[in-house]
Parts: C-alpha cells; sequence; structure tokens
C-alpha cells in the first residue's frame, strides 16, 4: 500500500454523535462526518454563534531539538526560523519547479513545533522531513495519538468557550496557548491556535484546538457543552470557499504555485510563503514570478447557476466562448450564497467574463465573484526596472 493510500480509522466522535452522516467515499477528509443531518443550519450556527467540528483525519508530527525551527526554515517557502513561542504559521513545501507538494500548519509550544497537514500527506511530509534531517537537531515524529478539533464562529471568542479553553481576549491571528488539564498525568495536554477567519467577508473567527486522540471525545463533549454545535465538514468547506481559501489538491494540481493560490504573506500576513527569505526548493520560481512575471492562474470564487441540471464537480474544466480558461476545485452548497465553487483560471480572465463549469454548453453557467478578484494591473518592480533599463539603452 502506498503511503498516499493510508486512511486513518473512523473518529470516536463520528461513531458516537447522534446523526453523524460520514464524509462520502474519496473524499479528502476520510472517517470524520460530513454533516449531522442539518448542514444548511451548521453553517448558520457557525457564522452567528459558534461550531465544532471533527478533523482528526489530519496528520499531526512533531518536531524536537533545538535546531527545529532553522533546519525547517531553510526546507520550507515560510520565515520561521525566529518564529516566537506559542505563534502559529502557515507553510508550503514545493519541488524543484516551484509547484507546491505540501501545506501545513505549524505551532510551536514550550521547544516543541508541531505540524498538521492533510489526512492523504501525513505520511508522505514525515517521510520527506526524516529524509532532510541530516546532521541538524531535530527529531520528527509521526503523532498519530494527536488530533485536530476546529472551532468556527463569533462565540469561540469570548463567553463560556474562550473560558473553557483559557483564550484570552487579545489574542490575535496565529497566537497560541496551553489547554488547561482534563486530567493529571504525563500526557500531553494539547493546545489551541487561533486561524485567519473565513466565511463571507472573512469576518468569522476559527480556532484549532489540537489533543490528545484519547481526549477527543471529551473535549469535543466539554465544547458541545460549552456551547458549539456539531458541525461537519460540509460547514468548513462552504465558509472556506465563501472566504476564497484554498485546500491542498482540491483547489491545486499538480502545476499550481503559490501565487496562484493567493499562498503568499509572511507568517503575520495570512500567508504562507515569505518572499525575504534565503533560499529554499522551489525559491527561484517564486521570486522569478514576484519580480518580474505574473502567475499564469488566479484562484477565483464562482457562483454557480442552481437551476442547472449539471452540477460541476472537482477537476471539472472551467470553459469561455467554448475554450477551457481552467478547472474546478470545492464544490458546495453555502446556507446563503447556494452553490459555489473555487476554481483556479487563467490570469486573463475578465471579472465579468460568461464562464461553462463543464466540457460543453450543457454545464452549469458561472460568474467570478467580484469582491474577491483582485486586479494585477501593477507592472512587477522587477519588470519595471528591466524596461527602465531598455528604455535608457
Amino acid at each position: 500500500m502506498s503511503a498516499e493510500s493510508i486512511q486513518p480509522a473512523p473518529s470516536p466522535v463520528l461513531t458516537s454523535t447522534p446523526g453523524a452522516v460520514p464524509t462520502p467515499d474519496g473524499d479528502r477528509s476520510p472517517g470524520v462526518a460530513w454533516h449531522y443531518g442539518d448542514p444548511l443550519g451548521e453553517q448558520r450556527h457557525a457564522t452567528r454563534s459558534a461550531a465544532v467540528i471533527d478533523r482528526s483525519d489530519r496528520g499531526v508530527i512533531e518536531l524536537a531539538g533545538p535546531e527545529r525551527l532553522t533546519w525547517l526554515h531553510t526546507i520550507s517557502s515560510q520565515h520561521v526560523s525566529g518564529l516566537a513561542n506559542r505563534r502559529s504559521a502557515e507553510n508550503l513545501s514545493l519541488d524543484l519547479n516551484g509547484r507546491v507538494e505540501d501545506h501545513f500548519v505549524l505551532t510551536d509550544i514550550d521547544e516543541v513545533t508541531w505540524l498538521d497537514t492533510e489526512a492523504d500527506r501525513s505520511t508522505p511530509l514525515f517521510e520527506f522531513l526524516a529524509k532532510m534531517v541530516f546532521w541538524a537537531q531535530v527529531t520528527p515524529t509521526h503523532r498519530t495519538d494527536m488530533a485536530v478539533l476546529t472551532l468556527v464562529g463569533p462565540d469561540t471568542r469570548s463567553g463560556a468557550i474562550a473560558e473553557l479553553l483559557d483564550i484570552p481576549a487579545d489574542a490575535d491571528v496565529y497566537a497560541a496557548g496551553d489547554l488547561p488539564e482534563l486530567h493529571h498525568d504525563d500526557e500531553p495536554l494539547g493546545f489551541w491556535r487561533v486561524m485567519p477567519p473565513i466565511g463571507e467577508g472573512r469576518s468569522t473567527p476559527v480556532v484549532d484546538v489540537v489533543v490528545p486522540r484519547d481526549d477527543l471525545t471529551r473535549w469535543w463533549n466539554e465544547l458541545t457543552t460549552a456551547g458549539a454545535h456539531p458541525a461537519g465538514m460540509w460547514t468548513l468547506d462552504a465558509l472556506r470557499v465563501a472566504a476564497g481559501r484554498p485546500r491542498l489538491h482540491v483547489d491545486t494540481d499538480e502545476r499550481t504555485i503559490p501565487q496562484e493560490a493567493d499562498w503568499i504573506g509572511g507568517p503575520d500576513e495570512h500567508g504562507a510563503v515569505h518572499l525575504d527569505k534565503g533560499c529554499y526548493r522551489g525559491q527561484e520560481t517564486v521570486s522569478r514570478v514576484a519580480n518580474i512575471g505574473r502567475a499564469p492562474r488566479r484562484l477565483v470564487l464562482l457562483h454557480l447557476d442552481g437551476s442547472s441540471a449539471t452540477r460541476p464537480e472537482t477537476g471539472y474544466p472551467v470553459t469561455a466562448g467554448g475554450r477551457t480558461i481552467g478547472r474546478i476545485g470545492t464544490v458546495v452548497d453555502h446556507f446563503e450564497l447556494g452553490p459555489i465553487a473555487l476554481a483556479l483560471v487563467k490570469r486573463s480572465v475578465p471579472v465579468d467574463a460568461e464562464l461553462i463549469t463543464g466540457e460543453d454548453e450543457s454545464g452549469a453557467a458561472a460568474r467570478i465573484d467580484a469582491d474577491l478578484y483582485t486586479s494585477d494591473d501593477a507592472v512587477p518592480a522587477g519588470r519595471a526596472a528591466q524596461e527602465r533599463l531598455r528604455g535608457r539603452s
């Protein structure tokens, strides 16, 4: 069996929570709940109060050792050599051509760095990290005994939920902290971290909670008792898509470079690629596009024609005037926006283009959301310098 085909066991939350419907076969989040019987209602709770989502399919990796951050800095896209204690960041691993192989979140807590990533990328990422250690003082460990829960909604940052988790009112995005003890022993207690907001306008707070897998059900019960409504991955996908936040290998493909997925930005800028750091694998492509070129594609939010009998799926082509100009990523029903999707389309496609999500005119019509469409008419600094030099010659 290949590393990417390994599937986690069903979550104890899935098997013990009434009304839980598992994710469909082939979903990128196997073994957790897709919804609990009312997916649109779960989205309302997430935007108006609080919801808790089981993400225990995600793989968790521990990095220990005094050189863990300086070592990780040299092999990944984010500037993490000086990451402060109890801070988090998003990060990428690129191939030699600058294409995205892995997207992961990292948190440094008391001289240990925790990474978590997609279920099917957990083992490949761990194997890559272990292979790259060489003489560095760092020890990667695949922590199958740890799991992730995600809280979404305004009530996650105040009241009973924040008190339960000991989250201070002034905690900003990417802040992290220890969880209070549920029991007294020598096992890890876990931590919370504040993530970038999602939903329409990117205004709905998000808090991840990383806990021992043996305590997963206990924390789930504590959080729901504190007021968090059970919600499935459908809710997280709907709010993520509405915010234009991509998911690895769903909204990206084997050709995706960081600029196409809006992953540019330092550890405090809601990004995963720092443009002012030294050499790492794939850095040449990132730097070249940033300084003298433009990415060939852009990530857009599409509003789909809900009356169409044809529903696009991930990987379907997006066409304009009979020509393929992109690919569909996540497709999901949003409780207010209706059917929406993320798509990678050619950068030259105008915001008012008439699009079809399918191979022919029988596909569903779609339009680009103008609020998440950023024009890039500005000339990159490097290209401007080249043009000035040519003008002088």
